[in-house]
């Protein structure tokens, strides 16, 4: 048996059991005045997610397929998620203002999409040169970063939970070559969030553009150059077809966590055990996007680098200058924001205690193993 249906089957035992089944259990005859006990089922709920990304990315979009499913067997089928992609229901950029006013239950998307509503959202995804997939769901899970998002999100009307990292992504495709910092000046670039307001200090001009927007854009030259996520998200996208250097490490992204946005509202109105499901289908699709990233980004990688395309670090002045741009940004926005701030500085003193840390036995093993 699968591990995951084994969970599931538990898992639909210990609801039926809260729900259905204690009430079934309510006593014989003699306790209902010779009337058969009344019998409560499992209420019937139905909600509706709208995510930012396209169906054909199946490791980021297949996250929220993974908890529709996973929300669906846990329940008994009571409970289900019909999942949409961008553009479906709303355009991806747009998934929180949706989730806001009420009109999709569930939203599944980045939170530096929306650094224009409150800087400190991008704390929920990334920062540029900041926490790792591992040491960003440590901040939230266990280092009391979750509850910190949660209080920003409260203005919005908006639950939040983590829905998945992608790991640390690529550089991304350019069109060509930068050498040092001086070569980013007036390049055309699609990169979003705090990474993107970083490029632009550096002197790139900047655009956001959805997944499925990027190709077309690179394709005509609209745009120079693009990040993305990495390997496999990349190779699916065509990008080695219009762009031939690839660049790394994504210093702006070195560990996004995707969210789900929950309605308020229609939180409020779930039953407990549901909530319940809904938290533990979270988490397992989080986990199954990581580890499917990690299964399909080193084949991928193969195949691009088969195509032709050149793979290439960031220069040591490209980094500098980024790293000396990014940490001025954030003092910046903390001395400006009391929210950003608040976050900030909890944030900080983390971050430094777990790089700290990282460089003792991970990077010593990272560079002994290295080829």
């Amino acid at each position: 048996m699968k591990r995951r249906d084994f969970l599931g089957k538990v898992v639909v035992g210990a609801a039926s059991a809260s729900i259905a089944g204690a009430t079934v259990a309510c006593g014989g005859p003699e306790a209902t005045g010779g009337k058969a006990p009344a019998v409560i089922t499992n209420p019937k709920v139905t909600w509706r997610l709208a995510s930012s990304f396209p169906r054909s990315l199946d490791t980021i979009y297949g996250g929220a397929e993974v908890l529709a499913e996973r929300v669906s067997a846990m329940s008994g089928g009571a409970f289900t998620i019909k999942t949409h992609p961008a553009g479906e229901l709303v355009p991806a950029l747009e998934v929180m203002d949706a989730v806001q006013q009420g009109s999709i239950h569930v939203g599944h998307t980045a939170s530096y999409y929306y650094t224009g509503k409150n800087k400190a959202l991008a704390f929920d995804t990334c920062v540029p040169f900041g926490l790792t997939a591992r040491q960003q769901a440590a901040w939230l899970m266990e280092g009391g970063g979750l509850e910190r998002m949660r209080a920003i999100f409260a203005d919005f009307k908006i639950l939040n939970f983590p829905a998945g990292n992608t790991g640390v992504q690529m550089g991304g495709w350019f069109k060509k070559e930068v050498n040092s910092a001086a070569d980013l000046n007036g390049l055309k670039m699609r990169i979003p969030g705090l990474g993107g307001k970083v490029m632009d200090r550096l002197g790139v001009t900047v655009q956001v553009l959805a997944g499925g927007d990027i190709y077309p854009a690179l394709e005509r030259g609209a745009i120079d150059a693009t990040e993305w996520v990495g390997p496999y998200d990349d190779h699916k996208l065509g990008f080695h077809k219009v762009a031939k250097l690839y660049y790394y490490p994504g210093w702006w992204e070195p560990g996004p966590s995707l969210s789900y946005y929950v309605s308020q509202g229609a939180w409020d109105k779930l039953p407990a055990t549901y909530k319940e499901i809904f938290a533990a289908a979270a988490a397992q699709s989080a986990a199954t996007m990581q580890n499917r990233y990690d299964a399909l980004n080193p084949p991928a990688l193969k195949e691009i680098l088969a195509a032709g395309v050149t793979m290439k670090p960031f220069s040591a002045d490209i980094m500098a200058a980024a790293r000396r741009e990014s940490d001025a940004m954030l003092e910046e926005f903390a001395a400006e924001d009391a929210t950003f701030r608040s976050v900030y500085e909890h944030w900080k003193p983390w971050r430094q205690d777990q790089f700290d840390w990282f460089s003792v036995a991970e990077l010593a093993y990272a560079q002994a193993t290295a080829t």
